[in-house]
């Protein structure tokens, strides 16, 4: 008997050391998995998929504390092998009545043998009800609170119906009273060991989706900062994302043609829609008179012009009524002045007619359309008429800026406002550049900036040309003026229908500017389409 228990004594000790083993290195590949996962939810299901595997345990559940006074848990995820319901997520107290509050709320670990059978002194008890409505039986319990690094509960993982074996499904409740077994010391420690580690990567987790959350906020604060200062262009850095990123899922998809090696990652799609979203982020260093300039000339000059007309047929009917009272003084008492009354009438009327056909003049030239042919010649001679201003000086009715300014061939900025609202590529890169980015946004501002540039090299700010162009910015190109053709809401310009803005867009692409590829998947794949038709 002696050397029996000699040699029993060993295998034992073997046995235990070898789960103990096990056990560790069970811990350590938890660590390393749940150390690797950033994104929450993932986290969370790799969490309770790992518990449940240690322990072989049949179901689990987690909660997660909330509220500004953390007195709130939040059923977050359900797992079952041997039942599929349907998981609806729900709000509880952090009460001492339920199992998983009272665990929250006394930090400690609840380790139940039959949750049916809880003892008569407990602060908390259980229904049934769930049970009974999905034909299911949960027996034994283990309960643990999730205490981060700060000390604080950040939730609990609960495990149900531990198996004596991981592959056995309990088909009924019947199973789950003949099969399951209690919890045991050993999954006591392991579990509050991976809850620890568990508390650490939700937090870890959580932060990271709280920057990404922070992040989000500041981009979409920077297109309202944008979109006040223009806001003729608001909803459009929305839609170019929404485009560009469908573009970019489709050029990933098709596996053929120039872009056959490209297939953009999730991260890359984040990237392209956050330098969508600030593509025009440096619209803030131009000057905004110019951002919002609807027409040839800024609403004060039109109205100074205005003015200098109306002195124009101010000062004409006072010189010609200055020669009616001259010719009726000439002409001396008993003389009829009803005819010379009628004759400087007459001549007011022309001499208005004619200020007020050119005043009309300027106001056609004024629309940001094209300039209709001899219009500029008419407007040279309204800069020849003269009129006499307040300190007694002749003024041109139009100054050379004003004329230059109305002979713009289209549109409605001159040269130099065209090149001051071009700048704002170079403002955007320059700005976007000055921000520290994270290695998966690093391209960004290269992005954003580039989204003018033209294959043969004719786009600004750096004329760059086809192979200097990232995929990303040749991609936004194509959503950017698909959208400027589109947009309803511009003072400037109409609408251009769906079919005549596809056509422009092909237009651009057999002339090299833009991608053809790229157009053509825009049409074939319908795009357009992702966001949804104004009215």
């Amino acid at each position: 008997m002696r050397t029996l228990r000699r040699v029993t004594a060993p295998s034992e000790l073997e046995r235990e050391n070898a789960r103990l083993r096990e056990q560790l290195t069970a811990v350590t590949e938890v660590g390393i998995a749940l150390s690797a996962e950033p994104d929450l939810r993932s986290l969370l299901a790799t969490i309770l998929r790992r518990a449940r595997s240690l322990t072989r345990a049949d179901a689990g559940s987690l909660y997660l504390v909330e509220g500004e006074r953390r007195d709130r848990l939040r059923f977050v995820l359900a797992q079952n092998d041997s039942l599929a319901v349907p998981f609806v997520e729900m709000v509880l107290d952090v009460s001492s009545k339920t199992i998983v509050g009272h665990a929250a709320r006394s930090r400690e670990v609840i380790n139940l043998e039959d949750a049916y059978r809880i003892p008569a002194d407990a602060e908390f008890s259980f229904s049934a009800k769930f049970d009974e409505s999905v034909g299911y039986r949960c027996k034994s319990m283990l309960v643990i609170p999730m205490i981060d690094h700060r000390d604080q509960v950040i939730g609990c993982l609960q495990l149900i119906n531990k198996k004596p074996r991981a592959d056995l499904v309990l088909e009924s409740p019947a199973a789950a009273e003949e099969h399951v077994v209690p919890f045991d010391e050993a999954d006591v420690r392991l579990m509050s060991s991976l809850a620890s580690q568990s508390a650490v990567a939700i937090d870890k987790a959580r932060l990271i989706e709280d920057l990404e959350q922070t992040f989000e906020g500041l981009v979409r604060a920077s297109v309202v900062a944008i979109e006040a200062r223009d806001p003729t262009t608001s909803g459009h850095s929305e839609r170019v994302a929404a485009f560009s990123v469908a573009l970019a899922k489709a050029v990933s998809e098709v596996g053929a043609g120039k872009f056959a090696d490209v297939v953009f990652t999730d991260a890359q799609l984040k990237e392209l829609r956050f330098a969508s979203l600030l593509h025009d982020f440096g619209k803030v260093g131009v000057r905004e008179n110019v951002l919002v300039k609807a027409k040839k000339l800024h609403p004060w000059d039109l109205e100074a012009v205005r003015l200098r007309f109306l002195a124009a047929i101010r000062e004409r009917e006072a010189a010609l009524l200055r020669e009616l009272v001259g010719q009726l003084c000439s002409a001396g008492r008993g003389v009829d002045p009803q005819p010379f009354v009628e004759a400087a009438e007459r001549l007011i009327r022309g001499e208005t007619e004619a200020l007020r056909s050119m005043l009309e003049a300027v106001l056609e030239a004024n629309e940001p359309k094209v300039l209709a042919d001899g219009r500029d010649a008419e407007l040279r001679h309204v800069h020849e008429r003269r009129f006499t201003d307040l300190d007694g000086q002749p003024r041109p009715l139009l100054t050379s800026q004003e004329v230059e300014n109305l002979c713009i061939p289209r549109g409605s900025l001159n040269r130099e406002e065209r090149l001051e609202i071009e700048s704002h590529v170079a403002h955007t890169f320059r700005f976007l550049s000055q921000i520290p980015w994270t290695e998966d946004l690093a391209d960004l501002p290269r992005i954003a900036g580039a989204h003018h540039e033209k294959l043969d090299g004719t786009g600004y700010p750096n004329g760059l040309t086809d192979a200097a162009i990232p995929p990303q910015a040749k991609i936004m190109a194509v959503a950017d003026i698909y959208d400027a053709l589109t947009a309803w809401d511009r003072p400037y310009k109409k609408a251009v229908p769906l079919p005549k803005a596809l056509q422009i867009l092909e237009s651009e692409a057999s002339r090299g500017k833009i991608e053809p590829q790229l157009v053509e998947l825009f049409r074939e794949r319908r795009i357009y389409e992702v966001v949804a038709p104004r009215a």
